[in-house]
């Protein structure tokens, strides 16, 4: 067993599943999408990025795209989320839930390209 593809595939699904956690939900209520859980998803993407790094293979490249992208909507959705608490008169309104909530949403589908191809490089993978 590679310890390396198991921290990688490890931080892979946990970022789609705090994703997914805060995804869930109301789409235009901000009591049932908690604040941690993004900043989290954002944390535990940003580790995923990292970790993609330096692997040269296509599959690879793809991963390492997938990942940026994850990690642009959670930073929108984050920014989003603090423009709305500290900064508009309007607090966290129903729109502004609901612009969050979309952009995890993005994040959420590049979570999930990331861990098809996880599971096909997986399943493709020849012991030599």
């Amino acid at each position: 067993m590679n310890l390396e593809k198991v921290v990688f595939g490890f931080f892979v699904l946990l970022a789609a599943t705090l994703n997914f956690g805060f995804f869930i939900g109301d789409i235009a209520n901000p009591d049932v999408h908690n604040i941690y859980e993004l900043f989290a998803a954002l944390a535990v993407s940003l580790i995923a990025t990292v970790l993609k790094f330096g692997d040269r293979t296509q599959i690879g490249a793809v991963h390492l795209a997938t990942s940026l992208v994850a990690d642009l909507q959670l930073v929108a959705a984050s920014v989003v989320w603090v423009w709305a608490e500290e900064i508009s008169a309007y607090g966290m309104s129903a729109a502004s839930t609901a612009s969050v909530v979309s952009l995890s949403g993005g994040a959420l589908l590049a979570n999930l390209v990331s861990v098809v191809l996880l599971v096909i490089e997986t399943v493709t993978f020849h012991r030599g």
